[in-house]
């Protein structure tokens, strides 16, 4: 080739290369900005995770076996509460038995006692008898001296009538000044004799009161207890027999009185 040509030919080619460089140079800046733009790409071994809202409580984990040792104490406090419950309930149903002054029983739970003293004597054929008392000269007392003097008098016949029958034997007051007893495994003789040993028992026991003594007597009425009694039936032959006596005693008194005034 002649020296001319393959020199023009050079001369075309460094043309070209020189033209083509720079274009390089553009399209490789242009793909880097590109790149730079793109979002970076997650690790494929991260999982995403949500995000704990700063509000949400955080709830402590329990393991399975603290949970069953909560909830056993739990259950254990709820039974000792209802133990509990049990018990003053029982003690609350006892209580409206008694007459609260006096300690011993009221109306309510003598007629009980009463009852199932009815049911037993029937059925073992064992002997009892109600010894019925109505306070003398007790309306004056609390008249004079005040129902605080009378509820001196009740509590001080009361403790009287108990220290005198057996542990056996059941003590009520029934009413404002009535007291009734019952006597287990007595005859009729036994039962009089007994109510006679009352009667002269709460003669005998002066209640101190401030500066004064107060006393008063006591009026008694026996009734044995039947097979076929009822608490109302004996309650009435007791009572009965109870006015009787009084009415025998006011007029012993009188003549007693009558004879000293002569």
């Amino acid at each position: 080739m002649p020296p001319s040509i393959a020199a023009a030919a050079a001369a075309n080619v460094s043309r070209r290369f020189e033209d083509w460089v720079p274009v390089q140079h553009k399209s490789a800046r242009l793909q880097r900005k590109i790149a730079a733009l793109r979002p970076p790409r997650s690790k494929r071994s991260a999982p995403i995770q949500k995000r704990r809202s700063t509000d949400e409580p955080k709830t402590p984990k329990l393991r399975s076996g603290a949970v069953a040792l909560r909830l056993a104490a739990e259950v254990a406090r709820l039974a000792a509460e209802l133990e509990a419950s049990r018990a003053q309930i029982g003690e609350l149903e006892a209580r409206v038995d008694f007459d609260p002054l006096t300690e011993t029983l009221n109306r309510r739970g003598f007629e009980r006692e009463l009852k199932r003293s009815l049911a037993y004597e029937k059925r073992y054929g064992v002997s009892a008898a109600l010894v019925y008392l109505d306070l003398d000269q007790f309306k004056p007392v609390n008249d004079r001296d005040g129902h605080a003097a009378g509820d001196a008098v009740l509590k001080a016949v009361a403790a009287t009538l108990v220290r005198h029958v057996r542990a056996s034997d059941v003590v009520a007051r029934i009413g404002g000044g009535e007291f009734v007893v019952l006597l287990w495994n007595v005859d009729a003789a036994a039962a009089a004799s007994k109510a006679a040993a009352l009667e002269a028992a709460i003669d005998a026991t002066p209640v101190r009161w401030k500066s004064s003594t107060l006393a008063v007597g006591a009026s008694a009425g026996v009734a044995l207890l039947a097979p076929l009694d009822t608490p109302a039936a004996v309650l009435a032959r007791a009572d009965a027999k109870m006015y009787a006596r009084k009415g025998a005693r006011r007029q012993r008194s009188l003549a007693g009185f009558a004879g000293a005034g002569s």
